[in-house]
């Protein structure tokens, strides 16, 4: 199935600017597996937000051009790239790209490609790790803040005194 693929659409996303998180390194990995696949690569999007909600801009308008057939795959890093909203949410993502006609492919993760036959119960794995991963991430950011709480430290910004 990956012989049918001519054109693909690069998908890179790193959740904040800082901690010296850069969409680069994704990218140049993506480009070279494109070229030794043969794939010409149609666009590149990148994001620079959250993956736990699909109303990133970047993404939604990749979805957008996969709907006019602009490409034939979407290609990411990895899964957790394309999606942290969970199994449900992240298989509607790969459903929606299959039913255009336009095929996912994880570049560090060959088992979680649409293009082979075991593509989809990996993938549901793994959206599944991935969502555990974002509410352990949460659990242990709220812990550490009760645990400033109860120290006595308030957060937030300072009291507007008028």
């Amino acid at each position: 199935m990956e012989s049918s693929i001519k054109t693909a659409a690069l998908y890179a996303r790193v959740s904040t600017r800082d901690h010296g998180q850069d969409n680069e390194n994704q990218l140049i990995a993506l480009r070279a597996f494109c070229a030794k696949s043969g794939w010409t690569i149609a666009h590149e999007y990148v994001d620079r937000v959250t993956g736990k909600h699909s109303d990133r801009a970047q993404f939604q308008s990749m979805l957008g051009d996969a709907s006019r057939r602009e490409f034939d795959a979407v290609v990411t890093w990895a899964l957790d790239r394309l999606s942290r909203e969970g199994v449900a949410q992240t298989f509607e993502h790969i459903k929606v790209l299959l039913g255009y006609g336009v095929q996912f492919v994880s570049y560090q993760e060959p088992h979680f490609r649409t293009t082979g036959p075991a593509g989809e119960l990996m993938i549901a794995i793994a959206a599944w790790i991935a969502q555990q991963e974002r509410v352990r991430l949460s659990e242990r950011t709220k812990a550490g803040l009760a645990k400033a709480r109860k120290a006595g430290r308030v957060g937030g910004r300072p009291k507007l005194v008028v």
